[in-house]
């Protein structure tokens, strides 16, 4: 991040390099109108040219690539925004059968217990858990992203930590 802050092109390549392929697969699970996350794609990566001088490793995990994240779900929400002020609904990605590999990795990374207790809750109690705790988005901006007012969103909220305290206990 220190070169691309430097205007090393080289160094912003390899890093769109290394990151856009996983970052277009999560903006696809959450959004399935490719040019929304072309679009997203875009704006967010012109954003960590312009801004990665800022970078100092205080994004969610500390990380260039929960930086990038971070900026990547604020520029999905904006868009819904927009989108929402034309009155044309953006298809919102439905959730797969199939487990995705980011949840295989965190249900992995948070021990069979939690993971287990993550995996077993209903599909839009899993979607706020992860809009709001993994994501770091604001009550607003889940409402905004899944669609759904902001009492529902917290609603969802308060059921996902109390099954989560039910499983675990």
């Amino acid at each position: 991040m220190r070169a691309v802050a430097r205007g090393d092109r080289a160094a912003f390549e390899e890093l769109y390099r290394r990151t856009s392929p996983w970052l277009a697969v999560r903006l696809r699970r959450r959004c399935a109108d490719e040019q929304v996350v072309a679009e997203v794609m875009q704006e967010t990566y012109l954003a960590v040219w312009r801004a990665a001088g800022s970078f100092a490793g205080a994004a969610v995990d500390g990380t260039a690539v929960g930086w990038l994240w971070t900026i990547a779900a604020r520029r999905l929400v904006d868009a819904f925004r927009r989108r929402a002020h034309q009155a044309r609904p953006l298809p919102v990605a439905e959730t797969a059968a199939a487990p995705a590999a980011e949840d295989e990795v965190l249900a992995g990374a948070l021990g069979d217990d939690v993971g287990g207790a993550l995996r077993d809750l209903a599909p839009e109690l899993r979607q706020v858990l992860q809009a709001m705790v993994l994501d770091g988005l604001t009550v607003r901006e889940t409402a905004v992203l899944l669609g759904v007012p902001e009492g529902t969103v917290k609603t969802r909220a308060r059921r996902a930590r109390i099954a989560m305290r039910e499983a675990l206990s």
